[in-house]
C-alpha cells in the first residue's frame, strides 16, 4: 500500500480466556475454588459461538497481533474484548467490578506493555457507575486509551440515565473517550430466529441504536460537552437515517420529553462528540461523510472475528482504491480520526 502515514485499526479484538484472567483476580475470588465448568463472563446469548469456521484464528497473543499488523501494513491497533462484551449481562454487580478489574490488568500486562503498537480499551463495570469511574481512572494509569460501555445490559435503563453521570464526569476529566460496543442479542426480540445469520445481522446495529437514541434524547452530549463516544461495529450507514429520523421526531408534540435538546439532534450528532466506525465497502459511505462528519469516522479491522485470516488482506487495498472517497477522507478514517479520538501519539 502506497500511503505515507501510519494506519490505525480502531477496533480489533483479543480472545481472552478464564485461565489467563484468573491470575489477575484479586481478593477472595483469587483464593477460592474455581470450577472450570462455569465461565467468568456470561454467554452472549445462548448461541454456541465457540465452534468457529475451520481456519479462523482461535488465539490472539500479542505476537500474533503484531504479526497480523505487519501482514496488513498497519501500524497500531486498539484492542477490545470478546467474551468481555457480555459484561453488561452479569447479574452480580460485585462480580462485574472484580472481573472488569482483572481484565483491565490482564490486557495491560499481556498486550499494551508488550508493544507500543498495541493499545487497549478498558472494561467498565457499568452496574456500579461510581466504581466504573474509579476503574476508568485506574485504566488511564495503566495506559489504556478508552472505556467500554457494553451495549446490552441487564440494568433496565439506557446510558442516557443520570445514574451513569459519574462515568461521563470521569471521562471528561481524564480526556478519555468512551465506546459502546455490541455483541449480545439477549432481550432484543431475536428469540424466534433459528439461524445465527439472522441474529448476527441485527445484534450489533439494534443494540447500538438503542443506546445511541437514549443518550442523544436524554441530553448526555449536552450535559457533558467535552465527552466523545464511539458507537462500534454497526457500520456507518445508520447515521444519516437516524439524523433524519430523530430530527423528525423533534418536530412532533412530544418533543417536550427531550427538554435538554435546544438544537436539532442532527446538530448534536455531527458536533464532533459522536463517533463511529465504518466498513470499507459501505456504498453509503460518501453520503455518510457528507451528512455526518468526516472527522469522526474510523476504520476497524475486527480481527480475528467473523472471517478467515486471508480475507482481511483485501480490506485496505480495496478501500484505498475507491474513487468515490477523497484521499483526504481516506487518511482521516485510517489515521487522523482514530489518533484524535484515542489521543494516540504515533
Amino acid at each position: 500500500m502506497n500511503v505515507n502515514y501510519p494506519i490505525i485499526d480502531a477496533d480489533g479484538h483479543v480472545m481472552e480466556t478464564d485461565a489467563e484472567l484468573r491470575e489477575f483476580l484479586e481478593g477472595r475470588y483469587r483464593q477460592g475454588p474455581h470450577f472450570k465448568t462455569y465461565s467468568y463472563f456470561p454467554s452472549l446469548d445462548g448461541w454456541n459461538r465457540g465452534f468457529g469456521v475451520p481456519g479462523k484464528v482461535p488465539e490472539t497473543p500479542a505476537p500474533k497481533w503484531l504479526e497480523f499488523l505487519d501482514e496488513l501494513g498497519v501500524h497500531t491497533t486498539v484492542l477490545y474484548p470478546t467474551g468481555g462484551l457480555s459484561l453488561g449481562l452479569i447479574q452480580n454487580p460485585e462480580w462485574s467490578c472484580v472481573i472488569a478489574h482483572a481484565y483491565n490488568s490482564w490486557i495491560a500486562e499481556r498486550f499494551t506493555k508488550q508493544s507500543s503498537r498495541l493499545k487497549a480499551v478498558a472494561l467498565l463495570p457499568v452496574h456500579e457507575p461510581v466504581e466504573a469511574a474509579k476503574e476508568l481512572e485506574r485504566a488511564n494509569g495503566l495506559g489504556l486509551v478508552a472505556g467500554l460501555l457494553p451495549a446490552v445490559t441487564v440494568l433496565n435503563k439506557g446510558y442516557g440515565h443520570s445514574d451513569f453521570d459519574p462515568i461521563y464526569q470521569a471521562a471528561e476529566k481524564l480526556d478519555m473517550p468512551l465506546t459502546v460496543h455490541g455483541a449480545p442479542s439477549r432481550g432484543m426480540g431475536f428469540d424466534f430466529f433459528n439461524k445465527f445469520l439472522h441474529v448476527h445481522t441485527l445484534e450489533h446495529p439494534f443494540a447500538i441504536l438503542i443506546q445511541f437514541t437514549h443518550m442523544v434524547f436524554e441530553g448526555v452530549f449536552n450535559r457533558f460537552p467535552k465527552l466523545r463516544v464511539a458507537f462500534l461495529e454497526a457500520g456507518s450507514g445508520w447515521l444519516p437515517y437516524m439524523m433524519d429520523r430523530m430530527d423528525e421526531e423533534m418536530e412532533k408534540p412530544y418533543r417536550f420529553q427531550a427538554p435538554l435538546l435546544k438544537q436539532k439532534p442532527s446538530e448534536i450528532i455531527r458536533s464532533g462528540q459522536v463517533w463511529a466506525t465504518c466498513e470499507v465497502e459501505e456504498q453509503a459511505l460518501p453520503q455518510v461523510i457528507k451528512q455526518f462528519n468526516p472527522a469522526c469516522l474510523m476504520w476497524p479491522s475486527d480481527f480475528p472475528h467473523e472471517r478467515l485470516p486471508d480475507m482481511f488482506s483485501h480490506d485496505l487495498p480495496e478501500f484505498l482504491g475507491r474513487t468515490d472517497i477523497s484521499e483526504e477522507n481516506k487518511k482521516a478514517i485510517l489515521h487522523d480520526n482514530p489518533a484524535r479520538f484515542y489521543r494516540l501519539e504515533i
